[in-house]
């Protein structure tokens, strides 16, 4: 079987395109078109030299020699933390800018939570010229400040979200508000694979640069192309798509994805969508996601603004659903210390989004002769006053 989207945006029973009626013109509008602008010549050749002259690519894969001892198995990084913005979501946004510019949209309004997708979708818009405006969490602009300074030196204007838990799912809920009232000229650039159909599918294409590199880099280094194991981070889910894209037909890889424990799956303070969802729709797509008993949303906690995401991508909830794909919660506490640890083992302070995926180093056994890749998908300058708070440096 296939784990890739179908013709009608559906992964297995997961995906489509669940919206209000005054948002069909737009998102139809992108449905058609995304495809085949993006297969151009000239959008590949653009998209390609951005990617390499402006966001630095390819991004290393590193091998780490410390862990990899420790852990008597092969690991290595992929460095996302390398991309200029400081994390992997400029992929994507540099892919949609180029095709809101190539449909004539002169405004671009998205939503964040960690602040990395502001961040890179204001980069691109002043790179652009284009107007930016980006919704953010009440809470979410307080614990992400270093981020929300950045967007504004960009140009970009920082909107709050006040309504629910002021966090990301409450920033995507404003954010769609927005284009529903702006229809014509306004682009809305998505920053994970959730959404409607076309978005889940069209993050992961732009993110599939990862996967791509992952195999010409194992190819060079250890004469295969495919690894053992791929270990990924998922809120929403768009780095761990992007890591796992070229692998997911390829049942010999095993696809691990990270989620966040919060306080504990049971403690009522989590974002463990895969063990603690159900499925149902949110923002325009049929998905998993935290809810109670008569479909309300359930508030999601992570120490981690990236990942505090009450659902995850449809593409995520079939990987979970069919069993690809082995799906790990770990707590606030495991990943913070992670953060540490691979700062003073590698040298590298992780994002506390990504610090989750290497907890999994803990919770399982890797053979000698595995080859095993961590996304590193972004780094930790955002996170230091959280850092700062839990460690008391």
């Amino acid at each position: 079987m296939s784990y890739n989207v179908n013709e009608k945006g559906y992964y297995g029973e997961f995906g489509g395109a669940f919206i209000p009626e005054m948002l069909y013109p737009n998102v139809e509008e992108l449905r058609q078109n995304y495809l085949k602008i993006t297969a151009e010549p000239e959008f590949q050749a653009e998209f390609d030299a951005l990617l390499k002259e402006y966001v630095g690519r390819p991004t290393p894969l590193y091998f780490a020699k410390r862990l990899s001892e420790q852990y008597n198995t092969k690991i290595y990084l992929k460095r996302e933390d390398l991309c200029h913005t400081g994390a992997h979501k400029v992929n994507n946004t540099i892919g949609q800018i180029l095709l809101a510019k190539r449909l004539g949209k002169k405004r671009i309004i998205a939503e964040t939570g960690a602040g990395q997708h502001g961040v890179a979708t204001a980069t691109v818009c002043a790179l652009m010229g284009l107007e930016c405006i980006v919704y953010m969490g009440e809470i979410d602009i307080k614990r992400q400040a270093p981020n929300v300074a950045r967007m504004k030196m960009l140009g970009a204007e920082v909107r709050p979200a006040l309504s629910g838990s002021k966090t990301l799912k409450d920033a995507t809920n404003e954010a769609i508000r927005d284009w529903i009232n702006n229809p014509v000229d306004t682009y809305y650039i998505i920053g994970s694979v959730v959404g409607p159909h076309p978005y889940p599918d069209m993050v992961a294409r732009f993110q599939s640069v990862i996967s791509k590199e992952i195999k010409e880099q194992l190819l060079e280094k250890e004469g295969r192309e495919n690894p053992d194991y791929v270990i990924a981070c998922v809120g929403g889910g768009s780095n761990a798509a992007g890591a796992y894209y070229h692998f997911l037909d390829n049942e010999d890889v095993t696809i691990i994805a990270v989620e966040a424990a919060g306080l504990g799956v049971d403690s009522g303070e989590s974002a463990a969508t895969s063990a603690l969802g159900k499925v149902g729709v949110i923002h325009g797509s049929k998905t998993l996601l935290m809810q109670t008993t008569d479909g309300q949303i359930t508030e999601p906690y992570s120490i981690s603004a990236g990942l505090d995401y009450p659902g995850v991508g449809p593409m995520h909830a079939n990987l979970f659903a069919t069993g690809r794909a082995q799906f790990i919660s770990i707590t606030d506490d495991q990943a913070m210390q992670w953060g540490l640890k691979l700062s003073k083992m590698e040298g590298l302070i992780p994002a506390i989004e990504s610090a989750h995926a290497f907890a999994v180093l803990d919770e399982m056994k890797f053979k000698p002769e595995d080859i095993v890749v961590i996304n590193l998908s972004g780094r930790g300058d955002k996170d230091l006053n959280t850092y700062i708070d839990y460690f008391k440096l």
